[in-house]
């Protein structure tokens, strides 16, 4: 059962044209963190995030393409080599995220719980995690941060209104007010599997105009590999990892990967030249990290290494620790409160992962990383892994299911039809045919550093028998510690999530009370976020909801638009409330 536990392309709509250019004053230094960076009183922060995405780029290893702007942010700050997603997909990935909690632990862990409920049988339902959690961004919010997020949106549940200032493809941190601190996600989609497909092109959502350099270009929906840029030589031969077979379709799939790889970086570029533009490069924090692992068979969605690893980079304003790395063992959990730790404030009781920079950054390196694997759109496995800085134990609750399970959107990359062509023909070699088989170990073991690919299972070796005992109950304290039951019926999840009701739990009404010179708004669902919107007579309502967090100072004249909503829960109704005939 679930613990309640307290505790496009970016189609770079980040680059609008019309959007306000805002420079800042320069930045008020305040004290120096942990470990001796000297940080602004209120950072910008700025997160650049592209999908699926493995160690295929040069500051982590790979030379087979240049990209020079991820080049530029290595050599400008710190590389994490070890950093790992708590799921090989992206939507429970972000649940952790933007809560700092593990997604196995608040009913994240399901992929897709609003859709295929024809095959599924079961309603659609979103994660609920305890009442107390925000989404991160609004935390931010309270703190007088104007936060935007251009444009992924997939946690498991759905983002109240008071998240984001702007959540759309025109998120940008040039439209907030003149002076205000940000925090600005810019999403980079053309590294994600779908852009394996055929036809090949760039991946192109809806029609938008952005800028990168002295080029405009102009995005459609059409596929059409006639209007990709060729960044990579055709007939370069790529190093194919030894799980997947070396043919010329998988060849073609590898040319489209790193010739996706390089765009990414081309668009990554131009929303740094933005940022020096404005002036805020030396008053902002930039990540640049992926969502997942790699976007081929045999990463994207399984808990090796190739499917949970990810790079990550920091850096700092006056490239403070430049070209430095840091080994740490690091979580998608650890971002959340190393965001808050970053802005001063100090990370949230409820939180499962640690801050690793900034003021409360965690004195302690962890020791351990963890994950999850459950059912990925149309099919269902029950997995769990556990990870030091060598070893990975997995426990397959499910062994009688083969590894491979038939998902229809993985089928559409030429990779995925290649392998199955072969299997069915009995042509792949040993470490091809693994994840093929029948049926699975009950447990496996690897040594990550040897064995990077996660090719031999060590758990029935005596000689390993000491770390095999050490990492089973690491995995078992885990479970026990975030509520995790690894292959509960997704529908007994579901009734754990919803207090044993048959429909997804609703946000009360909010109720609002004035006084003569105050505005007082209330909600009888614990955990609650409440938004607003506050209308001054003669005035167009605001664009964005506010977080309403104490009284408001109100006239009679004014009036208000408030809705409710706690994460897991369907929001509130929205209310609109004319002053003047408000009780007092």
């Amino acid at each position: 059962m679930i613990k309640k536990r307290i505790s496009l392309s970016i189609c770079l709509a980040a680059l609008i044209l019309c959007a306000i250019s805002c420079k800042q004053d320069a930045p008020k230094i305040g004290t120096s963190e942990p470990n001796g960076i000297q940080l602004p009183e209120k950072p910008n922060i700025l997160w650049l995030v592209t999908e699926d995405m493995g160690h295929y780029i040069p500051p982590f290893g790979d030379s087979t393409i240049v990209t020079p702007n991820l080049n530029r942010l290595a050599a400008e700050g710190i590389r994490y080599p070890n950093f790992f997603s708590p799921s090989g997909v992206c939507a429970p990935s972000r649940a952790a995220i933007t809560t700092g909690m593990y997604p196995s632990g608040i009913g994240a862990n399901h992929m897709r719980t609003n859709q295929f409920m024809r095959i599924t049988g079961l309603p659609a339902y979103e994660a609920v995690p305890p009442p107390e959690t925000k989404m991160v961004s609004e935390l931010l919010r309270e703190q007088g941060y104007y936060c935007t997020n251009n444009v992924k949106g997939d946690y498991q549940f759905n983002a109240p209104v008071t998240a984001w200032d702007d959540y759309s493809w025109y998120g940008h941190w040039r439209n907030r007010a003149e002076g205000q601190p940000f925090f600005s996600i810019m999403n980079f989609t053309q590294t994600h599997e779908s852009c394996l497909f055929e036809p090949y092109a760039f991946r192109k959502e809806e029609q938008r105009h952005y800028a990168s350099g002295d080029t405009t270009y102009i995005v459609s929906r059409e596929r059409s590999e006639t209007d990709v840029k060729i960044h990579v030589p055709k007939d370069m031969d790529f190093k194919i990892p030894p799980y997947l077979p070396d043919t010329d379709i998988v060849q073609r799939d590898m040319w489209k990967l790193y010739n996706n790889i390089i765009e990414m970086d081309r668009q990554v570029g131009a929303v740094l030249k933005q940022l020096e533009e404005d002036g805020l490069l030396e008053n902002t924090i930039i990540f640049f990290y992926g969502d997942h692992g790699g976007p081929l068979p045999r990463q994207k969605r399984l808990i090796y290494d190739s499917g949970l690893r990810t790079p990550l980079m920091v850096r700092f304003p006056n490239k403070q620790k430049a070209g430095t790395q840091d080994d740490q063992l690091l979580s998608f959990v650890d971002l959340a409160p190393t965001l808050l730790s970053l802005t001063g404030q100090e990370p949230k009781d409820y939180m499962d992962g640690r801050a690793f920079l900034g003021a409360f950054a965690n004195e302690e390196e962890r020791k351990y990383i963890h994950a999850a694997a459950d059912r990925f759109d149309e099919v269902t496995d029950a997995i769990r892994a556990v990870r030091d800085e060598r070893f990975k134990y997995i426990r397959n609750y499910r062994p009688e299911q083969p590894y491979y399970l038939p998902l229809g959107y993985r089928e559409r990359i030429p990779t995925m039809q290649e392998l199955l062509r072969l299997n069915d023909k009995g042509e792949l070699n040993e470490a091809q045919a693994l994840w093929f088989r029948k049926t699975k170990d009950k447990e496996e073991l690897y040594d990550c550093l040897n064995d990077p690919h996660e090719l031999h299972n060590l758990a029935d070796d005596p000689k390993y028998k000491g770390k095999l005992d050490e990492l089973r109950s690491e995995m078992d304290r885990w479970l026990t510690e975030i509520g995790d039951t690894p292959n509960l019926p997704e529908r007994e999840l579901i009734t754990a999530l919803w207090d044993g009701k048959e429909q997804k739990p609703m946000t009360q009404n909010p109720t609002v009370r004035q006084t003569a010179d105050s505005l007082f708004v209330d909600c009888g669902t614990k955990g609650a976020s409440i938004g607003y919107k506050l209308i001054k007579k003669g005035h167009a309502t605001p664009k964005s909801w506010s977080v309403y967090n104490e009284p408001l100072p109100v006239t009679k004249s004014d009036s208000i638009v408030v809705q409710a909503h706690r994460i897991g829960y369907e929001p509130s109704e929205t209310l609109t409330l004319s002053l003047e005939n408000t009780k007092i």
